[in-house]
């Protein structure tokens, strides 16, 4: 099988190392429309045997033929891309991945399912870290228990060192960060599909040291397609970034000066968009591919043989200092590889729209994750 990585920035060259390293496809392929960010994926990739290729997703007629010679194509791309792509996945009968980030496209994906049934093709958008991995554990806690009260997820990627004021670095896109934080977040209350506004109902919450005490607060897209698919089977489920304490209310005064709005405004005789020079300035302010770590917490209560049960999940992973891979590419990044494997090795057969949690066999994706040394501690009591 050949495999075609549709972006070659932090997130889509981090994929392509992990298939390079675990993957038995014949052919890797990873393709962008920038010349300058594929030489340094070269250099990231170094001497390995993988297909470079200079790519336009807009160019609609060339992305086609690319498509029809590949089994599997991942995005690592903005996720505006993703619908386009899905629905020529279909036509060319090409498995298709992507790291989501926006509950509106996630919904446009999955009205292809039964055209993707039909061409026998498996989408599976959201496969990265949360939603993705933590999507997954979702699942373990719903094959584990009987019925369930609560599942309250709380992941976020966070610098070793952070610098006052935002105590933040860029870890993946900036758009995407900002789209979280403005989204309404989509939970289950009660058994209901219910929005909240995202960066409120903040929360202490602690991890082990050095990081203790930190917050969490309600942001959009981690939960995904979960509230929709466990409607019925879990009463209560939240997702919530963590971030050091102060982070959620400094960030929040910028947005609430209308930086992030996407309505162009007149400055002198220039018009702008302020969200660009928002995303412009964080790109200039913020350290980046910095050494990091990513925070993951999921406490789950429920009922197994009508016995109160909690379960919970704790994952410290820390930039990887050998390869100069952080530690968001490796949650990210390594998860999404693993699930191409899966659909590679047959361990993921089911055609049509998938979320992870539907899709994704628990056992198999954990241990792969071992494999690579992201270990992801539970405790059942």
């Amino acid at each position: 099988m050949n495999i075609i990585v549709l972006g070659s920035g932090m997130m889509g060259s981090a994929i392509v190392y992990d298939l390079s390293e675990f993957s038995n496809f014949d052919e890797i392929t990873i393709a962008d429309k920038d010349n300058k960010t594929l030489e340094c994926s070269k250099k990231f990739l170094k001497n390995r045997n993988i297909n470079y290729m200079a790519l336009d997703v807009e160019n609609l007629s060339k992305l086609k033929k690319t498509f029809k010679n590949f089994d599997i194509a991942i995005s690592a791309i903005p996720y505006k891309y993703n619908f386009e792509l899905a629905k020529i996945s279909v036509e060319t009968k090409t498995h298709f991945l992507d790291l989501g980030g926006n509950n509106e496209i996630v919904d446009k994906e999955r009205s292809l399912f039964e055209k993707a049934k039909k061409s026998e093709v498996t989408i599976i958008p959201d496969c990265g870290l949360a939603p993705g991995l933590a999507s997954v554990i979702t699942r373990d806690i719903i094959e584990q228990m009987d019925s369930v009260d609560f599942v309250k997820i709380r992941v976020g990627g966070l610098p070793i060192n952070p610098i006052p004021p935002l105590n933040y670095q860029i870890v993946f896109s900036p758009y995407g960060l900002i789209n979280e934080y403005i989204e309404d977040t989509i939970i289950l209350e009660n058994g209901k599909i219910i929005k909240k506004k995202s960066m409120t109902e903040i929360e202490k919450i602690y991890f082990p040291k050095p990081f203790g005490e930190m917050e969490a607060f309600l942001t959009s897209g981690g939960s995904s397609t979960l509230p929709f698919t466990y409607k019925d089977k879990i009463n209560f489920l939240d997702y919530k970034t963590v971030r050091y304490p102060g982070h959620c209310m400094q960030f929040k005064h910028l947005l609430n000066l209308g930086l992030a709005n996407e309505e162009k405004i007149k400055v002198g005789k220039k018009e702008i968009v302020p969200r660009d020079e928002f995303v412009s300035f964080l790109l200039k302010i913020l350290p980046i591919n910095e050494k990091d770590v990513v925070l993951l917490k999921v406490l789950s209560k429920g009922k197994i043989d009508r016995k109160d049960v909690y379960i919970d999940y704790l994952m410290v992973d820390y930039y990887d200092e050998k390869n100069k891979i952080t530690s968001m590419m490796r949650t990210t990044s390594y998860s999404t590889s693993i699930i191409a494997q899966l659909i590679e090795n047959e361990s993921i057969k089911e055609r049509g729209v998938f979320g992870c949690e539907e899709i994704v066999p628990c056992a198999p994706f954990f241990n792969e994750l071992k494999k690579r040394g992201i270990n992801i501690q539970k405790e059942i009591r």
